[in-house]
């Protein structure tokens, strides 16, 4: 693939107890931000397929059903990548998550969509720019 080829990329919104599952990103671009579990669609793959196998092999959770949800574009301008992200939620989720990929990833914790940590990495940056609000989070109040 040429280096200059737009990717897609797989993210998975896991919830549980009104919480998402984030892991913090090294070894790749986007080191030291947070993001949801994931990875880059494979030649012939389908985005559930890809949702399913990213999801085991970063976190040892199986995924039983899945949802579209909203899709993102980012330009990585110091690694010189353009990603469209398609994000799905993971409905169905069985195991308690492990770092199965440390060289990837500094361990995956539960936060409150609304008390995200920082810096969270460009798609899921995007994704909260649109409004996005996964499923099972409890949302803010405004008066």
């Amino acid at each position: 693939m040429s280096e200059r080829a737009t990717r897609v990329g797989v993210g998975v919104i896991v919830v549980r107890d009104g919480r998402v599952l984030l892991g913090c990103r090294r070894g790749s671009h986007g080191a030291g931000s947070w993001a949801f579990p994931g990875g880059n669609l494979e030649f012939g793959e389908g985005v559930e397929e890809c949702a399913r196998r990213e999801l085991l092999e970063e976190t040892g959770l199986v995924l039983r059903h899945v949802r579209q949800a909203p899709f993102t574009v980012n330009h990585f301008a110091e690694h010189d990548r353009h990603y469209v992200t398609l994000f799905v939620q993971a409905d169905g989720v069985e195991g308690v998550p492990a770092n199965r990929e440390p060289e990837l990833c500094d361990g995956w914790e539960w936060h409150h969509w609304d008390a995200l940590p920082a810096p969270l990495f460009g798609p899921l940056l995007s994704l909260r720019a649109q409004g996005h609000v996964p499923d099972g989070v409890p949302s803010k109040v405004v008066p």
